[in-house]
């Protein structure tokens, strides 16, 4: 079963459907201490950075989400705060990938990035499998990682920015995969195969 941590500015719903629909139980979960007795989780996120950031600190979720030794995934915002700081609100966030997160530099195109865009696979990995280069996924992101040793997949906007990240057992995905159909259920289903 896999925990989805409620910080109260999440896109819960969706992502706990997605998951249903490729019959895969979850549990959103409200206590820090709750996370330890399942398998697998995910942090999703929606907002500000600054905003979900200090519910991590204020819930007790920092150490909880830290201490984590099994596999974890942040979504959108979630993968985020995974990084080391963000520009948003410039404040560190949890370290636990390395790599900043900054604002996009779209140039002549509009800002946030929304809609759909092709990934590039920069690393195999198992959370990357059956991923081709035709394939796009769903985007809402106004802020981005960069691209470093932690880049799985990387994604274009203005620049080239990190959409798959994973370092140890926590990884984050910048899209939405609960909103990208075949695409976004294939990876979902990697992340429910993958093993550390």
């Amino acid at each position: 079963m896999i925990a989805i941590i409620n910080t109260g500015c999440a896109n819960i719903n969706s992502v706990r459907f997605a998951f249903e629909r490729l019959n895969c139980p979850t549990q959103v979960i409200n206590q820090p201490e709750q996370l330890a007795h399942f398998d697998r989780a995910v942090l999703p996120g929606v907002g500000h950075a600054s905003v979900a950031m200090k519910r991590l600190i204020d819930g007790g979720w920092q150490s909880a989400i830290t201490e984590y030794q099994k596999p974890l995934m942040g979504i959108c915002l979630g993968m985020q705060l995974l990084c080391e700081s963000t520009e948003e609100g410039h404040i560190d966030t949890l370290g636990l990938i390395p790599g900043k997160v900054s604002l996009l530099e779209t140039g002549q195109l509009t800002s946030p990035h929304m809609g759909w865009n092709n990934l590039h696979v920069e690393s195999a990995h198992a959370l990357t499998q059956g991923l081709l280069a035709s394939d796009q996924v769903y985007f809402v992101h106004s802020f981005a990682h960069s691209v470093n040793s932690a880049t799985l997949v990387s994604g274009e906007y203005g620049e080239r920015f990190s959409a798959i990240v994973a370092k140890d057992n926590f990884a984050g995905m910048q899209f939405h995969p609960e909103r990208s159909a075949k695409v976004g259920a294939r990876l979902l289903t990697n992340f429910i195969e993958w093993r550390i």
